[in-house]
């Protein structure tokens, strides 16, 4: 009795005729190191791989650090690496990662912002006339929606200055 060819178990054939067996896949090795040190060529390995843990480590290395060195060798291999899978999870973390970042910046700045206008000891609109803003967009910047320019942080910081030794000399008489 002869087999078609669809129907022969082509691995022991192969073994029983003395033919080589095609190389069975193996799963890139994962560094063990923390993902911080990994080179740029084992993240590329790791996303290849199918182990959630491996991916896991990665997202907490990006979160960690949204703007650092894992991040950036993310944003490496996602050039070439197609858009779905984990690759399109991880660009998404990278994207939603650095937004939180930028968010919680702000929201400081906010405070940093209030404070100096409640060291000031002057009222909302007269501390944004004095750094010569519309009292709208020192609202923004006192809600945590938008981040003043480094410059009108210093402008806003000398008026808070002045106003605030102004207030001490005033008491200590």
């Amino acid at each position: 009795m002869t087999l078609s060819a669809d129907t022969r178990n082509t691995r022991s054939d192969d073994a029983a005729f003395g033919r080589p067996r095609p190389p069975s896949p193996q799963r890139p090795q994962i560094d063990d190191r923390p993902v911080e040190f990994w080179p740029t060529s084992s993240i590329r390995a790791a996303l290849d791989t199918d182990d959630l843990t491996v991916w896991q480590r990665i997202v907490v290395a990006v979160k960690r650090d949204p703007y650092g060195r894992t991040a950036r060798q993310v944003e490496e291999v996602l050039e070439t690496a197609p858009p779905y899978g984990v690759s399109k999870a991880l660009a998404e973390v990278l994207v939603r990662t650095r937004a939180h970042l930028e968010a919680n910046e702000c929201a400081e700045v906010a405070r940093h912002v209030r404070l100096l206008l409640e060291r000031s000891g002057l009222g909302q609109q007269e501390f944004a006339s004095r750094i010569g803003l519309p009292p709208a967009t020192l609202a923004t910047y006192l809600e945590g929606t938008d981040c003043p320019a480094a410059s009108l942080m210093i402008r806003m910081r000398r008026l808070s200055d002045r106003f605030a030794k102004i207030h001490d000399d005033r008491t200590d008489r």
